[in-house]
């Protein structure tokens, strides 16, 4: 996928390819038993994933939101920094590993653009939520992105970039895939209480 779609970009880590990467990063042996579900929400940067989850986890005290992208740079999960693009280039590997505890605990609402390199039975359910590009250039704005990476980023969405890479990463599993469209006040409150029904009615497969 595209690096503009991100505000990190990818690196697989110690001169190993993404896909080397992706493969050498442990998978829990057993996940299914948790009672509570973990939910990956992603999407282009300004789509408004952290709102999202920031809201449902206020609603749903079964979910704990984990913004991955925060933790990307306080824990220093990455090994360059782009100075054109002015943002980190992340290491799955240490972001794996990172997460991977608090995964196996259930109710995780993982928040991050990227999807490709996390293992697929980490998550009961992808929410990938979708902006128009006029109000994803202008939420941008507001966050005083550089141009260039203002750009690359509607282009991102426009190619529905973060959407084909979960669609990629989830193709062999029987989770389910909701592209969610939120660019107002109405669509986010009525998105909330999808998941949030999701998530009360959520009975760990055995």
């Amino acid at each position: 996928s595209s690096p503009f779609a991100a505000g990190l970009i990818r690196s697989g880590g110690s001169g190993v390819s993404p896909a080397q990467a992706s493969e050498s990063i442990p998978v829990l042996a057993t996940m299914s038993g948790r009672s509570n579900p973990n939910i990956l929400v992603t999407g282009t940067p300004g789509v408004g994933k952290t709102t999202f989850c920031e809201a449902l986890a206020e609603t749903s005290p079964r979910m704990t939101h984990l913004e991955v992208s925060r933790l990307v740079r306080e824990k220093k999960l990455y090994r360059e920094w782009d100075d054109e693009m002015d943002c980190s280039i992340f290491d799955e590997e240490l972001v794996c590993d990172e997460l991977e505890s608090r995964i196996e605990q259930g109710g995780c609402l993982v928040d991050f653009h990227s999807a490709s390199f996390l293992p697929e039975d980490w998550f009961d359910l992808i929410v990938v939520l979708r902006a128009d590009t006029s109000v994803l250039y202008g939420r941008l704005e507001k966050r005083h992105y550089p141009e260039a990476k203002i750009k690359g980023n509607v282009e991102a969405e426009i190619f529905q970039t973060c959407l084909d890479e979960a669609r990629e990463a989830f193709e062999e599993t029987d989770i389910d895939i909701w592209e969610v469209a939120n660019d107002t006040q109405s669509q986010l409150e009525e998105a909330i209480e999808r998941v949030r029904n999701f998530v009360n009615n959520f009975e760990p497969s055995m």
